[in-house]
């Protein structure tokens, strides 16, 4: 999930920003740097973001899952009694 938020974010910066300096006419040396400065930044954010979603599932799903697995197992109480002849 880290590598495809990371991926995302940063190619979005990049042609948002390459856009811009087409838009404004700007120089393609400060645009390139700018869309690269952009790309960078933004992977590490998305990639940043992509691990705490990863994380905050991952808790989630395993919580869930322990709650049914304890609501699933047979109390003490409701155990057959067993046979003994």
């Amino acid at each position: 999930m880290a590598r495809t938020y990371a991926g995302s974010l940063g190619l979005l910066a990049c042609g948002i920003t390459l856009t811009r300096g087409l838009i404004h006419q700007a120089s393609s040396e400060s645009t390139i740097l700018a869309a690269c400065g952009g790309l960078f930044l933004f992977a590490l954010v998305g990639f940043v973001a992509g691990q705490l979603a990863e994380l905050f599932v991952r808790e989630s799903v395993t919580t869930q899952f322990k709650a049914a697995l304890a609501d699933w197992e047979p109390n003490a109480e409701t155990k057959p009694a067993s046979k003994t002849n």
